[in-house]
């Protein structure tokens, strides 16, 4: 509570998420264990190889009304933007259909649109904020982000997307052929429509940027255990350590930000949550001959491009796969053809350049948002996973509520869609 002394308390999972929780509860006070069994800001995590937004208008779910029709298609298409492996079917068919009900009518989607927004709205000020005191200030970009379309008609069929974002006040604006080809002459002239989102960004490498966040977080007292956290011991409601495989770690609280790894601790917390690996693939190319500005996400291919320190990045797919199979590269190598069509100019550079190919494991639930709150098992141990392809956007606010629900502050915002204890319904 405010006002009582310092608590210990361990954050499991050093990804963007459990950074920001952490650096939010340190301000807050008190002493924290990183526990992480890999590097923050590694290629082990989802972290390390996302799309670089930072945006406001990151408000839709993935899950939209029409979905259903498509499923079938997902299944015989290896191609598409949304796969699904026919082994995993069966264990991913309960999951699969709570997420087709998620976006069954647009009044649903509104609904988790508002809920969404609270955790994106203000997520380039608290960026710059943390990696300004990080000094790495420079990794912070705001020149907005450009969705890009064929033409005006494709931009229309997603008129409810950004009708949505205007009621927010989240600002876009429209741009035409001319503008576009200004803006960015090497893109195809497939492309001839676009919409900015104008206070949008990026940061440009998130590895770094991780890795800077958690340096910040040692340098003002954290303790980092290179630990891979197993459970917790709980007696009569009242945690007393964190359960890991170099031991225990004792500590007044805990904050569960593990990524894909979370529903396992989230259980022994007592709280099942339907939470599925997304998986994200990448590809770098270096030295590619095209400097982006502005982001872009290609209407056709679902997928961020964005110049970084190591090369323009190609970031997207979502494939529900199990955590531990070995990764498909033809994901990656779709990724790469839409780089080529994306920027004809420079295909042949492309084809001879040494490609830098990820895979991550995205964690996600079925309804479009993530889980922060008490535990069910515990009311010392807090959510805070479950982001799917927001976490960079998201994980600043979900520190705050974090933190605030530690210290038993009044919240930011209404915490209440986010419980555990939805799925419990």
């Amino acid at each position: 509570m405010p006002g009582d002394a310092p608590l210990t308390v361990a954050v499991i999972g050093a990804g963007i998420v459990g950074l920001c929780a952490a650096l939010e509860v340190q301000r807050a006070g008190h002493h924290v264990l990183l526990v992480e069994p890999g590097e923050p800001g590694g290629r082990q995590a989802a972290s390390y190889g996302n799309a670089t937004w930072i945006n406001p208008g990151a408000i839709m779910p993935i899950s939209l009304p029409g979905l259903w029709r498509k499923v079938p298609g997902f299944l015989l298409d290896r191609t598409g933007p949304f796969t699904l492996r026919w082994r995993d079917l069966p264990r991913h068919a309960g999951w699969l259909a709570r997420f087709i009900a998620a976006g069954r009518d647009w009044e649903r989607i509104g609904i988790c649109a508002r809920r969404r927004y609270p955790l994106c709205k203000h997520t380039v000020t608290d960026h710059r904020a943390y990696a300004d005191e990080a000094g790495v200030g420079h990794l912070i970009r705001q020149e907005g982000l450009v969705y890009v379309y064929p033409d005006r008609t494709a931009f229309a069929a997603e008129s409810r997307i950004w009708a949505m974002r205007r009621e927010l006040g989240i600002r876009f604006s429209e741009i035409e052929e001319p503008e576009l080809r200004r803006l960015q002459p090497e893109l195809s002239p497939a492309y001839r429509f676009g919409a900015r989102l104008d206070d949008a960004g990026q940061i440009a490498d998130p590895g770094a940027y991780c890795a800077a966040l958690a340096r910040l977080l040692e340098a003002r007292g954290a303790q980092r255990i290179t630990a891979r956290a197993t459970g917790f011991v709980i007696d009569d409601g009242r945690l007393s350590a964190v359960v890991t495989d170099r031991g225990p770690l004792a500590c007044d609280r805990a904050v569960i930000a593990a990524g894909i790894g979370s529903a396992g601790l989230a259980k022994l917390a007592g709280d099942r949550v339907p939470l599925i690996s997304e998986r994200g693939y990448h590809v770098v190319i270096p030295e590619p001959g095209v400097a982006l500005g502005a982001g872009l996400m290609p209407s056709d291919g679902q997928m961020g491009v964005v110049s970084t320190p190591q090369g323009l990045r190609l970031a997207g797919q979502v494939e529900l796969a199990d955590p531990d199979a070995d990764p498909d590269w033809r994901r990656a190598d779709i990724l790469l053809g839409y780089a080529r069509r994306m920027f004809p100019g420079q295909a042949k550079r492309f084809e001879t350049a040494r490609i830098d190919r990820w895979m991550g494991n995205r964690p996600s639930t079925p309804d479009g948002l993530p889980c922060i709150g008490i535990a069910s098992g515990s009311a010392d141990i807090v959510h805070a996973f479950g982001h799917a392809h927001t976490g960079l956007t998201q994980a600043p606010a979900t520190g705050r509520l974090v933190a605030a629900l530690i210290d038993g502050r009044e919240p930011p915002f209404d915490p209440t869609p986010y419980s555990a204890r939805r799925f419990a319904r």
